[in-house]
């Protein structure tokens, strides 16, 4: 399985996936989401689950950031800005929920875009292939995603870039 993103451009994400983009929520979170593409998956797919994560964001806020959770996709290409509009699967918690100080599902179960606050950071885009559909709700958080994978994944493949301060 393989999984390849147009927002990636000789290995760095456009501005406008991030705080130098031009979409935000009322609370300054980045909300153009990015595009991806998978291919290859494994025939007996029945969804698959995403994760854009920080993990150099323990350098600044002491945790992975994560920002965007998807569950139930069922087809393999995501545009981009689908973040704020789709209906066709579920999307969780953000981090920009630790934040914004309150858990808000109009800020944090959707796409919140690229900040990082002390120097270059890098953005990995992992996709699951997985044997199921999960029962996970809107705002669902990682922790849900993990356990609910667990025994259903039948590959993963990720696309990493980075973003500038």
């Amino acid at each position: 399985m393989h999984v390849t993103s147009s927002a990636i451009q000789q290995g760095v994400f456009a501005d406008k996936y991030g705080k130098r983009g031009t979409q935000f929520s009322p609370n300054g979170m980045p909300t153009y989401s990015i595009p991806f593409d998978i291919q290859d998956a494994p025939a007996e797919t029945k969804s698959f689950a995403v994760v854009l994560e920080d993990k150099d964001a323990i350098t600044a806020s002491g945790f992975v950031w994560i920002h965007w959770l998807i569950a139930n996709l069922k087809r393999r290409s995501v545009q981009e800005n689908e973040s704020q509009h789709a209906t066709d699967y579920v999307q969780g918690a953000n981090s920009w929920a630790s934040v914004l100080g309150k858990f808000d599902i109009t800020e944090a179960a959707f796409y919140g875009g690229m900040a990082p606050p002390n120097c270059r950071h890098r953005y990995e885009l992992i996709v699951y292939a997985l044997d199921c559909e999960l029962d996970l709700p809107a705002g669902f958080r990682f922790n849900d995603l993990h356990f609910a994978m667990q025994g259903h994944i039948l590959a993963q493949a990720s696309v990493m870039g980075t973003y500038d301060v």
